[in-house]
C-alpha cells in the first residue's frame, strides 16, 4: 500500500495537504509490474494518469516508419494529464525493471481539478513541457528528414561537375604530352618565320574562339570532311585527331593552308599540336564550367541555410524561392517544367530566412512527388494589401476533398510506409504562423495550389 510520505516525495505532489493526498490515494490503484510488463499500450484509449513510484520505465512508439524511445523514472507523472486532448496513447509504456506505478483514472479529472487546484496547475505545467519537447522532437526529425533528402540530391549534383573536372584534368596530362612531343618535332624542322607565324596564327584561332556546342550529326559530318582531307594528303591514321577538331567546329578548308605551305611530316606535327591545343582549350572550358557549377551550388547552399548571415533579416521572397529551386534542381530536371510569374518589385519579409526555405522545400517537394517527377510546377508571387502571397501549384492528380482538412495535421501522410513522416505540412503551417502569416490550399485534379500569406517588412527609410 502506498503511504502518504511516498507520494509527497514526488515533485508534483510536494507540500500538498494531507486531505488532498488522501483523496488522491483513495481513488488511485497501485500496480506491481515485472520487468517487461506493459502498463499502457499504443492505440488504447488514453484513460489513465501514472505516477511512477519505483523502478525504471520506457515509452516506445512508431512514427512515420521510425522508432521513438524515451525513459521515465520514479517521481515522474506521465500518461493522460488534465486538459490534454489526447484520445489514445501514442506510445507503449512498459517496465524495464520490477516496478510499482500508481494509476489514476482520467474520468476523475473534473473532481481532481476542483479538489487539488495546486496539483492541477503543476500537471498543466508538466503537460506544457511535454508539448514543447514533443514539438522539438518533431521539428528535429523533420529537419533531419529534409536534410537527408537534400543531401542525397546535392551529393549527386556536386558529384557530376566534380567528376567532369577530374576526368578533364586526367585527359589534360595525356594531351600536354602530345603538345610537348609535337613541339619538339617542329623544333627540329627548319621553319621560316612565315611558316612559324602561320602555325601560331592557326593555333591561336582554334584555341581562343568560344565554341557553341554542336549536335552529333553536325560533328559527324565535320569529322568525315576533315578525315577525307587528311587522307588526301597521306595522313591515314589521324582519325582521332579529326574527331577532336570536329568537336571544336573547325572546317576542313581552314586546314588546307598547312599542307599548302609545309611538307607532309611538318604539316602532320603542326596539325597534331594544333589539335591538341584545341582539345586543351575545350577541356579548360569544361573544368571552368564544372568548378563554376560547384561554386554556384555551394553558394546556393549558403543562401539556403543563411550561413554567415543574421538569423532574422529582411528576406527577398523571389531570391528565397530561386535558391530553393536550385537546391531541388536534381529532382526538377528529371521532367518537371517550372513556370515562374514573379512580381517585378522586390518583396521583403522580415523572417528567419532558413525557415522560409524549409516552407518552400516541403511544398515543392510534395508537388514533385504528387506529379511522380514529371509535370508542370507553377511558382507565383504577388502583393495583396500589406502581405506578399506566394502561390505554388502543380498539375498533379490533386488532393481529394476528404483528405484536404487533414493535410496539416501532425503525422498525417498519404505516402506509403517509410516514404513520408507526415510532418512536412505540419512544420510548414507552424513556420508560417510563427511569421504571423497564413496558408491555405485549393485542389482539384490537374490543379493544386498552396498559397502562403506573409506580412511585408516595413520599407527602409
Amino acid at each position: 500500500m502506498v503511504e502518504k510520505s511516498e507520494l509527497l516525495r514526488v515533485p508534483a505532489f510536494a507540500d500538498l495537504p494531507d486531505d488532498q493526498i488522501a483523496w488522491f490515494l483513495s481513488n488511485s490503484q497501485e500496480i506491481h509490474l515485472a520487468a517487461g510488463d506493459i502498463y499502457a499500450r499504443q492505440g488504447d484509449p488514453a484513460d489513465s494518469m501514472f505516477v511512477m513510484l519505483e523502478g525504471q520505465f520506457q515509452w516506445r512508439g512508431e512514427f512515420g516508419g521510425e522508432t521513438i524511445v524515451f525513459s521515465t523514472r520514479p517521481g515522474d507523472v506521465t500518461g493522460m494529464l488534465p486538459f490534454s486532448r489526447m484520445k489514445q496513447f501514442t506510445v507503449t509504456g512498459r517496465a524495464v525493471t520490477d516496478a510499482r506505478v500508481l494509476k489514476f483514472p482520467a474520468s476523475l479529472f473534473p473532481d481532481l481539478v476542483q479538489k487539488l487546484p495546486v496539483l492541477t496547475t503543476r500537471l498543466v505545467g508538466l503537460m506544457s513541457d511535454r508539448i514543447r519537447e514533443a514539438t522539438r522532437i518533431e521539428q528535429q526529425r523533420d529537419r533531419l528528414a529534409s536534410l537527408g533528402k537534400l543531401s542525397a540530391g546535392l551529393a549527386h549534383e556536386l558529384n557530376n561537375p566534380a567528376s567532369a573536372a577530374k576526368r578533364a584534368t586526367g585527359q589534360l596530362r595525356d594531351i600536354l604530352k602530345k603538345i610537348r612531343d609535337a613541339s619538339l618535332e617542329l623544333g627540329r624542322r627548319d621553319l621560316t618565320s612565315a611558316q612559324k607565324s602561320e602555325i601560331d596564327k592557326l593555333e591561336a584561332s582554334f584555341t581562343q574562339q568560344d565554341v557553341v556546342p554542336l549536335d552529333a550529326l553536325t560533328i559527324s559530318d565535320l569529322e568525315d570532311q576533315i578525315d577525307s582531307l587528311l587522307r588526301s594528303h597521306g595522313q591515314n591514321d589521324l582519325w582521332q585527331l579529326a574527331a577532336a577538331l570536329a568537336r571544336r567546329n573547325i572546317k576542313s578548308e581552314v586546314l588546307e593552308s598547312l599542307f599548302a605551305n609545309l611538307d607532309a611530316d611538318t604539316a602532320r606535327a603542326a596539325l597534331v599540336r594544333i589539335a591538341a591545343s584545341a582539345e586543351v582549350a575545350g577541356l579548360l572550358h569544361e573544368i571552368e564550367s564544372s568548378t563554376s557549377r560547384i561554386s554556384d551550388l555551394v553558394g546556393a547552399i549558403k543562401e539556403y541555410t543563411y550561413m554567415d548571415q543574421a538569423p532574422v533579416q529582411n528576406v527577398d521572397i523571389v531570391k528565397s524561392l530561386e535558391t530553393t529551386l536550385t537546391i531541388l534542381n536534381h529532382k526538377l530536371k528529371q521532367g518537371v517544367v517550372v513556370q515562374r510569374d514573379y512580381l517585378r518589385v522586390p518583396l521583403l519579409v522580415n523572417s528567419f530566412g532558413s525557415e522560409l526555405n524549409q516552407v518552400w522545400t516541403n511544398i515543392i517537394d510534395n508537388a514533385i512527388d504528387a506529379m511522380h517527377g514529371k509535370g508542370q510546377l507553377r511558382v507565383r508571387t504577388y502583393r495583396e494589401d500589406a502581405c506578399v502571397v506566394v502561390e505554388i501549384g502543380d498539375n498533379g492528380p490533386g488532393i481529394s476533398r476528404e483528405l484536404q482538412p487533414h493535410i496539416f495535421e501532425p503525422f498525417f501522410t498519404t505516402k506509403g510506409v517509410g516514404e513520408g513522416t507526415g510532418l512536412g505540412l505540419d512544420t510548414v503551417q507552424r513556420i508560417v504562423k510563427k511569421h504571423r502569416g497564413s496558408i491555405q490550399v485549393s485542389s482539384k485534379p490537374g490543379d493544386t495550389r498552396f498559397q502562403v500569406w506573409l506580412p511585408l517588412a516595413e520599407a527602409p527609410p
